[in-house]
């Protein structure tokens, strides 16, 4: 019932931001394929867990023999997109490069995932999140003050900057299909999302609101309104009192009368403000400074291991996290009001669906047993 029910995409296997853009696809609706290779990768881990891979049938060929390569190129007749996460040329010399895909099937929209993007100095040289977002800024700027940039996971270059980008180019792309008839390239390159996550901050910088000094501004943990605290059972609160009125409750819920506190955004005054909120929110525990300022307009949020996220009420009212076979996962999202979004199955093992995929793509028996004889699938 997703909103991209009845889009057919091919995935070609990889890991990381094209396997999480292939899962918000195959969330929406769409009917995805997973092309693995015909070798399985070494691995004792439960094919359950691969989170990034649910929704969706996974097909093993041996894309290295030519007469896969055509049984890709007769799919990709039928597909309304394709996504691919390998190093620029790859795809190329696979002989399944945009030209020749686009001239079998002049409406695809064919989706590339990089890092560094599809040409450029660095187009060519191996690298990580970490390496995509040191260019933007992003990197540089997390962290606290005099120490090293703190990675932040992979969420920023992989996923927001990478995976998410992609499925958005991807979608806009598809969209604008319907109106032209004609499909294009899709580049989405990680250096270009990180960098586009980052729009805000240029823009404070331009306007004299950000130092380039971390740990030092508004929303980078430099803030005594704006940061993470300890309490009394080692466990962590947020606090997010940017507004001045919420910045009032908070002085109001924690019991501060103290004048030092009534010049807020005084930058002299936060490492000295920051020093008694460390104190006093030590005195407390986690729940029970939640009992005093959860649901208020102070901006506050306990921070919760993944192991209890899921149960929180908040969450758990919405439903933000299922359960699938066992494995506890987030929901799909964004969510619809008429075309609702669901997982469509579990991550599959490797090849589960070859054949049957096959033959839902247009292969009849006679076809997938030559290639299974021919040592394709």
């Amino acid at each position: 019932m997703g909103p991209l029910q009845g889009f057919k995409i091919i995935e070609f296997a990889g890991i990381g931001p094209g396997p999480f853009c292939a899962m918000m696809l195959a969330d929406m609706g769409a009917d995805v394929i997973r092309l693995e290779r015909k070798t399985k990768p070494k691995s004792d881990r439960d094919p359950r867990t691969e989170i990034l891979h649910r929704g969706r049938r996974s097909v093993a060929m041996d894309l290295k023999n030519a007469r896969a390569i055509e049984a890709v190129l007769k799919m990709i007749e039928g597909a309304d997109a394709i996504l691919e996460g390998f190093r620029p040329g790859v795809m190329e010399r696979l002989g399944l490069g945009p030209d020749v895909c686009l001239a079998r099937n002049p409406r695809l929209v064919y989706g590339r995932m990089t890092g560094w993007g599809q040409d450029g100095p660095l187009a060519q040289a191996a690298g990580h999140d970490i390496n995509y977002i040191a260019i933007t800024g992003a990197l540089h700027s997390i962290g606290r003050t005099d120490q090293t940039p703190v990675p932040p996971l992979n969420l920023v270059g992989d996923f927001g900057g990478g995976g998410m980008l992609l499925a958005f180019g991807m979608a806009c792309a598809l969209c604008e299909t319907q109106r032209s008839g004609r499909g294009q390239v899709v580049d989405a390159a990680m250096v270009d999302g990180a960098s586009a996550l980052m729009a805000m901050f240029y823009g404070f910088r331009a306007a004299g609101m950000w130092s380039d000094r971390r740990g030092t501004n508004h929303l980078d943990g430099g803030s005594h309104y704006y940061d993470t605290y300890e309490c009394r059972d080692g466990r962590y609160i947020s606090i997010g009192s940017i507004e001045p009125q919420f910045y009032a409750l908070l002085l109001e819920k924690a019991g501060l009368d103290d004048p030092d506190f009534q010049v807020q955004s005084d930058r002299e005054r936060w490492a000295r403000l920051k020093e008694k909120l460390v104190a006093l929110f030590k005195t407390r525990t986690r729940d029970e400074w939640c009992e005093i300022m959860e649901g208020t307009d102070v901006c506050f949020g306990p921070v919760l291991t993944l192991e209890e996220a899921p149960n929180h009420p908040h969450n758990a009212a919405r439903k933000t996290f299922i359960d699938l076979d066992g494995v506890v996962q987030p929901a799909p999202a964004p969510r619809f009001s008429r075309t609702v979004p669901q997982v469509q199955g579990p991550p599959p093992a490797h090849g589960q669906h070859t054949r049957s995929a096959l033959a839902d793509w247009g292969f009849d028996p006679l076809e997938i047993e030559d290639l299974a004889q021919a040592g394709v699938i």
